[in-house]
């Protein structure tokens, strides 16, 4: 089985080369590609890879290229994890909307719009030179924002599924304050990519008894904290929003907050220089402390639990995805692209049956869609008429003279990513 890294240069690779070590019993990777363009830090990744590998006894080969196309030859899966303008375009992200009142963050609002006109193209044109090299791969997105270039690829018809690290961390999590194994939890996780919520966690299936109620009554102030919310949110919400609902919930707060400390962009761009530093040691052999704080936790999990769905129906049956909504939130298209359990196997990925959503939350899931509605088609056809309606569309965005504001921001620092501008 072959596997390829688009991105493989990421400091974030190390947690998935550890997740295939520890589970090549679940995915048995016999041969693995990271590619990217950076190759200074490829080699740096690439010979920690090795050395986990060989650590765990893993018998498969790790190569490292900045060739796509022959990196991609033959694979039976592509993951994609790469950050299009790297950590220096997250830092604009993060800051100039603040400029304009509005949150700076990567994956929504103005710096996440940004973020998917410079990814969707290059994440299409990787898509058709895999299609080309091996038509019959499955790719894997995990490049944010999940749920517009999961949307982009599958559109294009493309063998794709999105995948997101906030389920497996709530699994875990609430596992872990139940005392049971992670894989009892069942979550009933609604909504779209980085705006979701657990209505309900369940013990031992879809079935099983919803023990969210006592979560909260029992773990709110911990559940709270987590969130980085007041306990007041989760216990009047009854129900555990992603921690991305704080910049909706307490929008103004945290343009406030984000605009008094360094950006994540530059705490991260700190650490990176630092665990690209450890991956140099010739005597690590495992992921380092540090690339916890990275981000990305259980990523590695996810994805190999996905893989082995995809490739040889042998994950778990039912996992949390991004994919068509074809029916399942009845208030949106079919095409639109929902983060929800699925069962996913070598056809695929099948979203369950949910409840019924509260108006409040339909709500937010129905205006988010038409901002990404909007966003895709920016990203695909450009035009600063088409940014300005995406941004005019978005809820932490919404008013006139911000929109304005905001497109000729994100034109001005994003033009060297932006074929039309």
């Amino acid at each position: 089985m072959k596997l390829a890294v688009v991105g493989g240069g990421s400091t974030y690779t190390p947690e998935l080369i550890d997740g295939f070590a520890r589970l090549r019993d679940t995915l048995p990777v016999t041969e693995l590609v990271l590619i990217d363009p950076a190759a200074d830090r490829l080699e740096l990744v690439g010979g920690l890879a090795r050395r986990i590998f060989a650590r765990q006894g893993h018998p498969g080969t790790i190569t490292t290229t900045c060739d796509l196309d022959a990196g991609v030859a033959g694979a039976d899966a592509v993951l994609l994890q790469l950050r299009v303008g790297g950590q220096a375009a997250r830092r604009q992200d993060e800051t100039w909307p603040l400029e304009c009142g509005c949150v700076g963050q990567e994956t929504t609002g103005a710096g996440g719009l940004a973020k998917a006109l410079r990814t969707v193209p290059v994440v299409l044109d990787i898509a058709e030179r895999v299609r080309r090299a091996s038509p019959d791969a499955w790719i894997i997105d995990f490049t944010n924002p999940v749920g517009i270039v999961t949307r982009a690829l599958l559109k294009a018809g493309h063998k794709a599924v999105g995948l997101c690290n906030v389920a497996i961390g709530f699994q875990r999590k609430f596992a872990k304050l139940l005392d049971v194994a992670p894989a009892e939890i069942h979550l009933d996780h609604v909504g779209l990519n980085h705006l979701t919520w657990e209505l309900g966690v369940r013990l031992g299936g879809p079935a099983g008894e919803n023990l969210l109620p006592r979560l909260i009554a029992e773990h709110g102030d911990a559940i709270a904290a987590d969130l980085h919310m007041p306990r007041a949110v989760v216990d009047r919400l009854g129900v555990v929003p992603s921690y991305y609902l704080r910049y909706f919930y307490q929008h103004d707060e945290v343009v406030r907050e984000l605009g008094s400390k360094p950006s994540r962009a530059a705490e991260v761009a700190a650490m990176e220089k630092e665990l690209l530093a450890l991956y140099g040691d010739p005597a690590l052999d495992e992921k380092p402390a540090l690339l916890a704080k990275r981000g990305g936790a259980f990523y590695s999990e996810a994805a190999v639990d996905l893989a082995s769905s995809l490739l040889a129906g042998g994950g778990s049956p039912v996992q949390v995805v991004n994919t068509f909504n074809n029916g399942t939130l009845p208030f949106l298209p079919d095409d639109a692209v929902i983060e929800t359990q699925a069962r996913v196997d070598t056809k695929g990925a099948t979203p369950l049956a949910v409840p019924a959503l509260d108006p409040m939350y339909a709500g937010l899931v129905s205006h988010v869609t038409a901002y990404e509605d909007l966003a895709l088609e920016a990203a695909l056809h450009g035009g600063r008429e088409r940014v300005f309606k995406a941004l005019l569309a978005h809820p932490l965005v919404g008013q006139f003279e911000h929109a304005e504001a905001l497109t000729d921001r994100l034109v001005a620092h994003n033009r060297e990513h932006l074929a039309w501008a």
